[in-house]
């Protein structure tokens, strides 16, 4: 309901550079610039200008970025809401959906066990993988929607909800469809020499640090760049920008479409399975313990 770009005018403000702001977004200087000159033209307002120490806001810019934080949360609430509001008088499961979260692997599910269920229907609803917003978005299963389908070895997200793992998937590696390693079907560390991986901060994910550690121990020879702890799509871009290595999972091989995904000889793997509420109802507990009863 709100402008997106609003998100990028907020992060410029506050860390008062262009640059800065690139790097909290996994973007480009240019792209926001870009963005802030669109918002600019759209409101037929000068929000920003430039100064010797970096940037800062107009009197106008003020008064939207007062305003602007607002109108996004009470947009996302408004529009939870409604989908919510669709729903509360059928027999439903609204299922979260996403580019890194696809509903898929969901509906390969319901095909085994919706005789179980045959008065209930599916409803798909999107949601944005947001790295600064998804913790949100977890917060509302039970709300917005019934399940989600996402990996999830993530401390933040299980002290949110209940995780049904349903299997793993292999980590792997992802480059520029330009890089020296976008030729190869499968690759060693030891090719990783020399090379900037990108991966998510450490603290939050078992997996992930137990893989950081094992890089910093025995091959110091990779240099490691600190991401996001949730990727989204800016983190996709980065790697495609930048030239550098991005951790990812087997099903994310088609999330950019001038990335190529390599497998790794090691034995790393995450978890991925079925999220839902603390206080999921009765219907929702019952789907849990009949998709427990098939695996």
């Amino acid at each position: 309901m709100y402008n997106p770009i609003l998100d990028t005018f907020l992060a410029a403000a506050d860390c008062g550079s262009f640059t800065k702001a690139a790097e909290r977004l996994y973007i480009s200087p240019t792209a926001v610039m870009k963005q802030i000159n669109a918002l600019e033209k759209h409101l037929d307002i000068k929000l920003m200008e430039r100064t010797p120490s970096g940037i800062r806001l107009t009197a106008a810019g003020a008064v939207i970025y007062k305003d602007a934080k607002f109108m996004i949360d009470y947009s996302q609430k408004s529009l939870a809401s409604a989908r919510a509001a669709l729903h509360t008088e059928d027999t439903t499961f609204c299922i979260g959906t996403s580019l890194l979260n696809p509903a898929r692997p969901f509906m390969d599910l319901w095909y085994r066990v919706n005789a179980s269920f045959p008065d209930y229907k599916l409803h798909l609803v999107s949601f944005q993988d947001n790295h600064e917003g998804i913790l949100s978005e977890i917060e509302q299963l039970g709300e917005k929607f019934d399940f989600l389908i996402g990996v999830c070895d993530s401390k933040a997200w299980l002290s949110r909800c209940r995780f049904l793992a349903l299997g793993r998937y292999k980590k792997m590696i992802a480059v520029s469809d330009k890089h020296r390693l976008a030729g190869k079907a499968c690759i060693d560390i030891e090719d990783l020499y020399g090379e900037t991986l990108m991966m998510v901060e450490r603290g939050d994910s078992g997996v992930n640090d137990f893989l950081r550690n094992d890089l910093e121990r025995h091959h110091p020879q990779i240099q490691i760049e600190d991401t996001p702890r949730f990727y989204d799509l800016s983190v996709f871009n980065r790697c495609a920008e930048t030239g550098n290595v991005l951790l990812t999972i087997e099903c994310w091989q088609d999330v950019h479409p001038g990335l190529v995904t390599i497998p790794v000889n090691w034995d790393y793997s995450i978890p991925y399975g079925l999220l839902y509420s603390l206080d999921a109802p009765d219907d929702v507990l019952r789907f849990a313990e009949t998709v427990t009863g098939i695996l």
